[in-house]
């Protein structure tokens, strides 16, 4: 395979064709990714937003590192993009058992080489069997585990007073760059890879569904120590947390606690009825929101594999 082709048109699975994604394909993956998720969870989670999100600059080379696949009728029945080590696959429930999953791995596997990544892997839903099924025949074992935590909220939440010393007031136009520091900084601790400013930002403070009015920010005088970053999702009756954190130097104060639960009572006051979070075992944060009383809704497993070379 060429590095500026996905594959060779004899081994696409017959009837179907396939070219890059463009940024005009917003709309049509995510219809895509819609209809997968709903029929895997029986409800949608991901925004076209964060969809835009993931083919926007500074994210992969559109021409190289993605690719849709059409059938016949020009419907949308697959897409795959590789990013760095990670790689994402979804195939639509109607063109699923045509090996479409099987070719874009081999795609994604082998663009990742030419990317010079000695490893490749990807995230599945638990309850995903066949891609989960596919993925140990080619090699794959699991990583990390990943939670979709869910908390209801029908009556106003409690929100605890700072620790001492500390202030919290909702997000405001400046904060960005603060933001960006803190919560790069604390998932340096367990992320492989350090995000640029323009691609924290695209996936945070820079989508249509950033709400900073449910994203409140604490501060020791003048510097920013902790932060929660929320998105209110259109058509959504909760609200989604989207960044969690808290500097080093101050954690084990509450400062999590409460920043979580303002967040939750804002969400509240909009009318939401409860709120989301994803977070996975390489945080190590799961305890402290069963402890604030959020509850496992789904989960899903990165696997992996080393890439042989040569």
């Amino acid at each position: 395979m060429s590095p500026s082709s996905s594959s060779s048109s004899e081994q696409v699975p017959a009837g179907y064709r396939f070219r890059p994604a463009t940024a005009a394909d917003v709309t049509a993956v995510h219809r895509l990714v819609a209809a997968c998720e709903y029929e895997l969870h029986g409800r949608v989670s991901t925004g076209p937003d964060r969809v835009a999100a993931d083919l926007a600059p500074p994210g992969p080379d559109l021409k190289s590192d993605t690719l849709l696949v059409h059938d016949s009728t020009g419907e949308l029945a697959a897409w795959g993009r590789v990013k760095g080590r990670r790689s994402t696959v979804h195939v639509h429930p109607r063109h699923t058992g045509r090996r479409l999953g099987s070719w874009l791995l081999d795609w994604a596997e082998e663009r990742a080489r030419w990317q010079g990544s000695d490893r490749l892997a990807q995230t599945v839903a638990d309850n995903h069997h066949a891609a989960i099924a596919l993925l140990g025949a080619r090699g794959y074992s699991p990583l990390v585990t990943e939670w979709l935590l869910e908390i209801a909220t029908p009556v106003e939440p409690e929100v605890p007073e700072p620790p001492a010393g500390i202030t919290v007031r909702s997000f405001r136009a400046g904060d960005a760059r603060a933001a960006y520091r803190l919560t790069e900084d604390a998932f340096d601790e367990w992320q492989q890879r350090r995000k640029t400013y323009a691609e924290w930002a695209g996936h945070t403070v820079r989508r249509a569904t950033f709400a900073p009015a449910a994203s409140p920010v604490a501060f020791r005088g003048d510097e920013m120590v902790g932060a929660v970053l929320s998105l209110d999702l259109p058509g959504e009756g909760e609200g989604r947390i989207e960044r969690v954190a808290v500097r080093r130097d101050q954690r084990n104060r509450g400062l999590a606690r409460m920043l979580l639960r303002e967040a939750f009572r804002a969400f509240h006051e909009q009318g939401k009825q409860g709120c989301t979070l994803w977070t996975h075992s390489d945080t190590g944060a799961l305890a402290l929101y069963e402890r604030i009383g959020m509850t496992v809704r789904r989960s899903s497993t990165v696997y992996s594999r080393k890439l042989a070379t040569g």
